[in-house]
């Protein structure tokens, strides 16, 4: 019974400094928590077993948690974890990329004072500077600023 208790403890500490470690790094709470239980698995043995033997069961205990830390760290594990993908775009994400202030286009929708307008077949929304414009009326640029465009 005394080596299921120690084994218990001892792998509960372990499994909460690996869960600290690959899960949910950072938070620290869980690793020293794991490094309590471990503690306390290892004064279990100190009080329970011979000193010698208790000695073996420390060391053994700290090549484990060491190893296990070490495996967590320099191993691909990271890998299945982290994230992989980022997000690009912003402000400038090169929407007026080819369109200059002059140019002139056609409202495919009402513009009001939004819509959508053609400039050489590349479709983009548009503010109208000068109130209304209907569907099918020319355009032309006026301003492009912070990928607005302005028309009228």
């Amino acid at each position: 019974m005394e080596i299921l208790v120690l084994s218990t403890l001892l792998l509960i500490g372990l499994i909460l400094l690996l869960v600290e470690i690959i899960f949910i790094p950072g938070t620290t709470v869980v690793g020293v928590f794991g490094f309590l239980v471990s503690g306390a698995g290892l004064v279990f043995a100190f009080l329970n077993f011979e000193y010698s033997l208790a000695l073996w069961i420390t060391g053994a205990a700290l090549v484990i948690n060491f190893g296990a830390v070490w495996y967590g760290f320099s191993s691909s594990v990271w890998k299945k974890f982290s994230l992989k993908s980022t997000q690009s775009g912003g402000a400038f994400d090169g929407r007026t990329d080819g369109l200059e202030v002059g140019m002139k286009g056609m409202a495919v929708s009402d513009i009001k004072p939004y819509g959508k307008a053609s400039f050489n077949e590349l479709w983009v929304e548009v503010k109208s500077e000068s109130g209304f414009i209907e569907v099918n009326s020319p355009v032309t640029i006026i301003k492009i600023e912070n990928n607005k465009i302005s028309v009228n």
